[in-house]
């Protein structure tokens, strides 16, 4: 899955949107063989873990995330799409994992308010992206666009299941016309109104979502969220 949003820290438990820290990079310089864990990064079964080993200063070179077998803590997998992020440092990336440790949820940040959030299924050895909608994509028919000015969201996930789990998105854009928010539905508002003349709309949505055959998952039930302060 692949589905890209804006945070900074998510816990294990849901993170409030009016709360979110704005905090500066997270940097690591990594010893030549250190693989460090990542938050909540060892699995249920403490069979596999996810670590991550960086170059070079503040681990900036040839940075990736790793499955890795344990207890030995020896490497096997680089995930797919996290290497050469925003941070380094093994504290600014968060493992969700189901409790049968087949299926894991990992956040981190590619700019400093934007964090993305891919699932991955393991097996065999190996870390299998798994696709599927953003909510914002499944209300608005696209994906927030570079003309869109969006400022940050925060995404929310928890296992439900073997295979479900709730999914919530929260975002925040400014825009030159209150009429933005109406692509939106009622999944949009618009909050408040900058100095300089610009709106400020959120976007918030939750959803069931299922694991289906062919490394992807679906929405089955969308449903507007809370929106802040």
């Amino acid at each position: 899955m692949k589905v890209s949003c804006i945070l900074s820290a998510l816990l294990a438990a849901l993170v409030p949107f009016a709360v979110m820290p704005a905090r500066a990079t997270s940097e690591h310089d990594y010893a030549k063989d250190e693989y460090a864990i990542i938050r909540d990064g060892l699995a249920p079964n403490k069979q596999v873990s996810l670590a991550s080993h960086g170059d070079g200063d503040g681990g900036r070179e040839n940075f990736h995330v790793w499955l890795m077998a344990e207890p030995a803590h020896r490497r096997i997998v680089a995930l797919d799409d996290i290497g050469g992020r925003l941070d380094t440092g093994p504290d600014a990336y968060y493992a969700f994992w189901s409790a049968d440790s087949r299926h894991v949820a990992v956040t981190f940040r590619s700019e400093r308010h934007v964090v993305e959030l891919n699932l991955y299924q393991i097996e065999n050895r190996r870390a299998h992206l798994i696709s599927g909608p953003s909510l914002f994509r499944d209300v608005t028919s696209r994906d927030p666009g570079a003309g869109d000015d969006e400022r940050r969201s925060v995404p929310e996930f928890e296992w439900k299941g073997p295979r479900r789990f709730l999914l919530k998105e929260r975002r925040q854009f400014t825009a030159s016309d209150p009429g933005f928010a109406r692509m939106m539905g009622a999944y949009g508002r618009v909050t408040d109104k900058s100095n300089d003349g610009r709106w400020f709309v959120e976007f918030s949505a939750e959803a069931d979502c299922m694991l289906t055959p062919g490394n992807r998952y679906r929405i089955v039930d969308l449903r507007v969220g809370k929106f802040g302060e």
